[in-house]
């Protein structure tokens, strides 16, 4: 998925459709060893060549087996994600407008672009930074004295607690209330 910017210039106004199936892993190996693997990438999308930019947009689908981030098992998960970029030349981006914001332009070092270099740091971008096997989902670590909680669990225990609580200011209220129940009761 390279196209030298010579041969992208016949295609000036112009979309190149693609649908490729990449072999990323080595290179994705290389470049996050905790990456356990990956399967084949399958992409889909289109590059629009105009006068001052190369656009492009496409749609990643692939399993990735990364270690869970509490036991270290390996989890399958599967990416699916919409990627859209903007690549210059230094020469494009001198002469550019700023309607677009510099730090989202991307520019190519070469006469090439190479859009595997663009999907391989899309993959690892979409890789979440907490992953857990499907048992760890639904528990949580515990120890002596301590228990991790989900926010859930936490704001549900913190209701209660509040019901639980009585304000001290209305604590000899609240015995009056009582005295008169048990008096009503007889």
């Amino acid at each position: 998925m390279k196209w030298s910017l010579m041969e992208l210039r016949k295609y000036q106004e112009q979309n190149i459709d693609f649908s490729e199936v990449l072999d990323l892993k080595k290179a994705l190996l290389e470049r996050d060893s905790t990456i356990i693997d990956l399967s084949l990438v399958k992409v889909d999308g289109f590059l629009r060549v105009e006068a001052n930019d190369y656009l492009t947009h496409y749609h990643v689908e692939t399993l990735i087996t990364v270690p869970s981030t509490r036991s270290l098992e390996p989890v399958c998960l599967p990416l699916s994600f919409d990627v859209d970029e903007i690549f210059m030349t230094p020469e494009q981006f001198a002469k550019r407008d700023n309607l677009i914001p510099e730090e989202e332009i991307l520019l190519l070092e070469s006469q090439t672009l190479n859009l595997e270099e663009s999907i391989i740091d899309n993959i690892l971008l979409a890789i979440p930074m907490q992953v857990f096997t499907e048992e760890e989902k639904d528990t949580y670590p515990v120890g002596n004295d301590w228990v991790v909680l989900s926010e859930d669990d936490y704001n549900k225990q913190k209701e209660s607690a509040q019901k639980d609580h009585l304000d001290p200011r209305l604590a000899k209220l609240s015995a009056l209330f009582e005295n008169e129940d048990s008096s009503a009761d007889k």
